[in-house]
């Protein structure tokens, strides 16, 4: 170029943009998330789990300090913070570089910044859901030889730990059994139970517990005003439910909360951003479906269709509803995850259904959202399920169909004393000064009354009855008795009678035995139980239902 010549102008694309300094530009640094950004950097600040900071410390300070630690718990509730913060405890070296291991690490030495930042050469973290083979596990037993470059400990942080193979496994016992001196191994997992019981019985275990919802909504707080940021008490109260004890969770959506809301965060605004708002559509259904609407019903399942709501939402959402009214007429305090109108007609309506129809519900709506999962058609069996639960709102519950049966219905059931025996007289009470029983029931309840329960269980459940009468007894054994059971008898019935007793066997064909004859008077109720319409009405209504058990009055 020569010097007459002028530069150049860059294409600017259309664009008329101010110049911005390069150096600027390169210090801007990049946005992090609320959930890396609040991350705990000292025991101090991990929330929702006391009980293992203050272990760990009472460890470090007895200098007690396992060589493995196994840290497992739901997501989000600090297993990798505890880890880092466990390395950082066990490398400090204080503001003067002469300090020892701490709960309180300083934060400010080289090896505490240098965890910190995820750059110390001797913590090593990794991932056992991509470094699970047997190769990885080798890398990490031929690496433990070797004592640690610049910190106190080298410590090994493996999350996902579950993931790691059963030969990756077997290739670290003898590693995690006996590691040397200066290696300490950091687990970390959501599944406990897929971990191999000879490595949890190397390990010091700690269950981290779901952080509390008034502890997250206090953090919470804390971090808004960290931020600057103006956030409703109760909006901060459903991000904490929300999350689900999980401190990672409520930060994430916190974050999206502020970034949704231009500054300022409300609780309305929260509940529709987290797909609660449209609450009233359920509750627009579930009020159509106790009214028995059918019609009603179906055309608002078909409107939310149109509107791309999946069925197994709609099913979910009235669980919700039924579970909030069933909470509300026992008293319990409201989900907070529920607008103040949402729990008005919680309340509303826990005065107006009683607890037979709300299990009932529960039950069927539960069924309803199974058959949905598995249907062709969702929207069909989502359909099926909502019309099943209207017509079997006109059909009694089993209490009133076991009263209506025993008061004169259609089939009456006679209580177990009167079909006892075939003569269907009632079991004969013993009078309290002795006297003779009137028949062979009689005599096997004496018998028990008597202390003799073995004889009386043998008589009951064994023998035939040939022949009764005061003083005489002949039964036909149905199994084998024992050589002594007639002397033992004979002296038993002399002993709550007050009379000899003359007792034979015979070969004669008698009675069925007493248990016998209560388990064909059983079977008969339950024949006459399924005769009945209202029974027959009530199985057709549930599918797959049966009568699985009669009690006999009596028995």
């Amino acid at each position: 170029m020569t010097d007459d010549e002028s530069p150049k102008k860059e294409p600017t694309l259309g664009l008329d943009l101010p110049a911005q300094p390069l150096e600027k530009s390169a210090a801007a640094s990049p946005y992090r998330v609320l959930a890396r950004k609040y991350r705990p950097q000292s025991f101090a600040e991990l929330i929702g789990q006391d009980a293992m900071v203050q272990t760990l410390g009472n460890a470090i300070a007895q200098n007690r300090i396992a060589h493995a630690f196994l840290l497992t718990g739901v997501r989000g509730v600090g297993k990798t913070s505890t880890a880092r913060l466990v390395a950082k405890a066990l490398n400090c070296i204080g503001p003067d570089g002469q300090g020892g291991p701490t709960i309180d690490p300083c934060g400010v030495c080289e090896p505490c910044r240098a965890i910190a930042e995820g750059r110390h050469i001797d913590v090593i973290e990794m991932d056992a859901a991509s470094n699970r083979g047997i190769d990885d596990a080798r890398e990490v037993i031929g690496a433990v030889r070797y004592s640690a470059v610049s910190a106190r400990y080298k410590i090994y942080i493996i999350d996902e730990v579950h993931m790691l193979t059963k030969e990756a496994w077997n290739a670290l016992l003898k590693t995690l059994e006996e590691p040397p001196a200066h290696v300490k191994f950091l687990f970390a997992t959501t599944e406990v139970a897929k971990v191999p019981v000879t490595v949890l019985s190397r390990c010091q275990r700690f269950d981290l517990k779901r952080i509390p919802a008034e502890t997250l909504t206090a953090h919470f707080a804390r971090v808004a005003e960290a931020e600057e940021v103006e956030v409703e008490e109760e909006a901060l109260a459903v991000i904490a439910r929300a999350a689900e004890g999980s401190a990672r969770d409520g930060l994430s959506i916190l974050d999206q909360a502020i970034a949704h809301g231009h500054g300022r965060v409300e609780a309305a605004e929260v509940r529709a951003m987290l797909g609660l708002a449209d609450r009233g559509r359920i509750r627009k259904l579930l009020g159509t479906v106790l009214d028995g609407e059918a019609a009603a019903a179906l055309a608002q399942l078909d409107d939310a269709h149109m509107l791309g709501i999946d069925p197994s939402a709609l099913l979910r959402g009235l669980m919700d509803s039924v579970h909030a009214i069933t909470r509300a007429k026992a008293g319990a305090r409201g989900d907070v995850l529920s607008s103040a109108e949402e729990r008005e007609a919680a309340q509303e309506l826990a005065g107006k259904l009683g607890w037979a129809t709300l299990h009932r519900l529960w039950q069927m709506l539960l069924k309803g959202l199974a058959d949905v999962q598995i249907a062709p058609d969702p929207n069909e069996a989502a359909a099926m399920a909502v019309l099943r639960v209207i017509h079997a709102a006109d059909l009694p519950d089993p209490a009133t169909v076991l009263a209506r049966l025993q008061n004169g219905g259609a089939a009456s059931v006679r209580p177990a004393a009167a079909i006892a025996s075939p003569a269907s007289a009632p079991i004969a009470q013993a009078p309290a000064g002795g006297g003779m029983p009137a028949d062979f029931a009689g005599l096997i309840k004496r018998l028990e009354d008597g202390g003799k329960a073995l004889l009386a269980q043998q008589l009951h459940d064994q023998v035939s009855l040939v022949r009764f009468a005061p003083g005489e007894l002949a039964i036909k054994p149905l199994r084998p008795l024992g050589p002594d059971f007639l002397r033992l008898l004979g002296d038993a019935l002399r002993q709550v009678t007050d009379t000899k007793w003359t007792v034979s066997l015979s070969d004669e064909d008698g009675e069925a035995s007493l248990l016998q004859q209560e388990q064909m008077a059983k079977e008969r109720a339950e024949a006459a139980i399924l005769a009945d319409p209202s029974v027959a009405a009530v199985l057709a209504a549930f599918p797959g239902a049966e009568l699985e058990s009669v009690t006999m009055k009596g028995a």
